[in-house]
Formats: structure tokens, sequence, C-alpha cells
């Protein structure tokens, strides 16, 4: 029988608080994981057998390896990594902010890098093989107006995916991406207003462009990426790597 068990398997989701993340860490728990949830907005809450919470800025070393450290102390292992925190700046590429520019790449790009650094050295030291998936975006194989930044971060997470792919493809671990389409989140919800303002259009006009623009006729719900994340973590995708995976209703097809 086909199940997507994952028991006994500790995973670390990034920006696991809210939207995406969120129903990434949901779906690992009913499959039976242990995942620790390490984000930012994390407040003071009671961990238990199953779940840990680690309040982190993945775009700072320090605090990445001391969250590496105590999710591997409370469990006693790492088997799977998934770098989903992820920020959203929007502007015309004319009119970027420096600032806004580098908290973009320093949250969705060096964030990646930092965490899969500190994850793949446990990895290699546990012998035993082990999950990295980066959440990227549709945005890291196009180009859309007003997500200068945010296309750039994208495009280097799919990068680094390949190249961490075949770094570590000797130790048996699997490197994949997972490319979302428009996912109906808080984030996206700012976008559009914010979108919206800056070409002169009201958000549910942004609303229903978005919709127009997947063949299947709707957005994505957190739980249709969660669901590619859970397959990509499971036994399944063990001769899978390298890759990045549109999840975007037919939006991208390359």
């Amino acid at each position: 029988m086909y199940t997507m068990d994952l028991t006994g398997k500790v995973a670390i989701v990034t920006g696991g608080a809210n939207g995406i993340g969120k129903a990434i860490v949901d779906a690992f728990l009913d499959c039976g994981a242990k995942v620790a949830v390490a984000d930012m907005s994390v407040m003071e809450k009671a961990s238990s057998d199953h779940l840990y919470y680690v309040k982190t800025n993945v775009s700072k070393s320090d605090q990445v390896e001391d969250m590496i450290k105590q999710v591997t102390t409370h469990f006693g292992r790492l088997d799977i990594l998934v770098n989903n925190a992820g920020i959203s700046t929007m502007d015309y590429m004319v009119d970027i902010k420096e600032q806004d520019w580098d908290r973009t790449m320093d949250v969705n790009a060096k964030g990646v890098y930092l965490c899969t650094k500190a994850a793949a050295k446990i990895l290699k030291a546990q012998g035993e093989g082990g999950k990295i998936i980066n959440i990227s975006s549709q945005a890291g194989k196009n180009g859309y107006r007003l997500m200068g930044s945010y296309v750039a971060s994208k495009h280097a997470v799919l990068g680094m995916t390949k190249v961490a792919a075949i770094e570590l493809a000797r130790d048996q671990i699997n490197v994949n991406a997972v490319c979302p389409g428009i996912v109906e989140t808080d984030m996206k919800r700012t976008e559009r207003v914010i979108g919206g303002e800056l070409r002169g259009l009201d958000e549910e006009l942004i609303r229903l462009e978005d919709n127009s623009q997947v063949p299947l006729g709707r957005t994505a719900l957190p739980e249709d990426i969660a669901n590619v994340v859970v397959f990509l973590a499971s036994k399944y995708s063990d001769y899978m790597t390298g890759q990045g995976i549109n999840v975007t209703g037919g939006m991208t097809m390359n």
C-alpha cells in the first residue's frame, strides 16, 4: 500500500508559522513526522514530543546554527529541511529601494544558503541521507512586473538547489525545489493591495486577473503546495534531485 508515512522522521520548516509553511507543518504532523517550526514570528509556545518552536531569523548565521542545534538536541536527529521562509517587496525596477532589495535577498536567498549549509552538515554526519526542499516560485522561472527583487531571489533559490543537489548526491541527500504559482496567503493579499496601488487598480480586479491566468481556473491554497512537499519528503522521491517542480495550476509549464 502506498502511504506518505513520515513516522520517525524529524523535519525543520522555516517560516512555518503561517501560510504555506504552516500547511507544510500540519501535513508533516499528519504523516507522523516530528516538526520544528523555525520562524521570526514564533512567540513562547509549549513544545511537545512532535512539535518544537524556535524563533529564528534565517538571514543570521548564528541564529540558524543555534536553531539547528536546538532542534537536533530536542529531537535527537534531523531528516528533512524545508526552506520556506520568504518575504516580498514590490516596486518597479527603477524605483526599488536598496534596503528592500537587500532584505529580500537576505531572507529568500541567503536564508536558504545558511540553513542548507547548517542542515547538510548534520545530514552528512548522520550518514543516512536526507531531504532538503526549497520553496522557490514560478517567479524563479519567469519575470513579473513590480517583483524584481523577489524574482531575483527565487531564481537564486533554483540555482542553489541545483548546486546542492550535485554536491550532496553522494551522501544520498536529495535536494529539490517547489515552484508555487499564485497562492492564497496573507503575503499574496498584501501584494494585491500594493500592486493595485502601484498600477492604479482595485484589489478585487487584481484577484480576478490572478484567477484568469490559471488554466485550472483557480489560484492555489497552501495545502496544494504542502501536498507536493510531503511527496518530496517521502521515500517516493528518492530518485529525484535537482528539480524545480511547478505547482501552478498550469500557469507555468516549463
